[in-house]
């Protein structure tokens, strides 16, 4: 019934020989739906009878947590077409004449310029699905628990999109010359991937608690 249309040409797309859609728009999708699970559990939590026997104060961080989750996918929607529109600069940098030096020297510049770009809608899907990834610690420990393996699933989801997108930051920091821009990023990337596994880590152990494991 879902895989029709729109979903197919796009899975049909990323299995062709083109390339793109590539990695970093199937990690933005991949995050977004890991997004869009953790919102489904907020659905079948709220104003059920364990929900309502929950403090005032675990409430409003659960609605708040939703909320910013909403948004977050919202935003990784848009950058599921961002990340493939990013990389045609590298493209059309890579088609820039260079028969003179000076036509070599700007080639070179649009070349670093492009590989910028297009690492900064991997780079932008890691940092949202890593704040995906803070509002999930409430589902986890109080969602609905007949729910949890849908935690758990958004929570894998949300993991596995921040570290594919990551994937495309790192190779297109590889081809950057720029020392100081290449240290930054590099902090930021392993700054992301070590708040992601510690979320994953802790609310992994909660979902497989709350199944009796």
């Amino acid at each position: 019934m879902f895989y029709s249309g729109e979903l197919k040409g796009y899975v049909e797309a990323a299995a062709s020989g083109e390339p793109t859609p590539g990695g970093g728009s199937v990690a933005a999708l991949v995050g977004a739906l890991g997004g869009a699970l953790t919102n489904m559990v907020n659905e079948l939590s709220v104003n059920k009878k364990a929900y309502k026997e929950l403090s005032e104060e675990v409430r409003k961080e659960f609605e708040a947590a939703n909320a910013k989750i909403v948004a977050l996918r919202h935003d990784l929607t848009k950058l599921i077409d961002e990340d493939t529109k990013a990389f045609d600069k590298v493209m059309e940098a890579f088609g820039m004449p260079k028969e003179t030096d000076a036509e070599v020297a700007a080639r070179n510049e649009a070349i670093q310029e492009g590989y910028k770009i297009a690492l900064e809608p991997p780079l932008r899907t890691a940092t949202k699905c890593v704040e995906i990834m803070r509002e999930q610690d409430v589902l986890a420990e109080y969602g609905n628990k007949n729910a949890i393996t849908d935690v758990g699933v958004g929570i894998l989801l949300a993991y596995a999109a921040t570290e594919s997108a990551l994937f495309n930051v790192i190779i297109n920091l590889n081809s950057i010359k720029d020392e100081a821009y290449n240290k930054e990023i590099n902090a930021k990337v392993d700054s992301l991937m070590k708040e992601a596994a510690e979320h994953r880590d802790k609310n992994l152990k909660v979902v497989y608690k709350r199944l009796g494991r």
